[in-house]
């Protein structure tokens, strides 16, 4: 069997995609849900930004194909991510998102 018929077979069938789509609504309930109660304001912005992370990378990897790409295209595509994660990260901790200094 060739390389490119076998990668045709690796994709996820219909029922993957609904449970990625699950488990995505879930995770938005959950980003609603912390935003709502008071006892989470202390953590809001790294809960949130978790969350977040996690529903793109879902995205990406499943709906944009990206998990069965090479991986020079997953590597070219998650280090600037995870820059810009660090980058928002170090300027909450800069602007006391994380209530630290309080």
């Amino acid at each position: 069997m060739s390389p490119e018929h076998r990668s045709e077979h690796a994709h996820p069938g219909t029922g993957t995609y609904l449970a990625v789509a699950a488990v995505l609504l879930i995770i938005t309930i959950v980003e609603v849900g912390v935003f709502y109660v008071p006892a989470f304001k202390p953590v809001l912005a790294p809960v949130l930004l978790t969350l977040s992370a996690v529903k793109f990378g879902l995205v990406v990897m499943f709906y944009m194909h990206l998990r069965f790409d090479h991986a020079l295209f997953r590597l070219i595509f998650t280090l600037p991510l995870l820059l810009a994660l660090g980058v928002s990260i170090a300027l909450m901790f800069l602007f006391g998102a994380f209530g630290l200094g309080h």
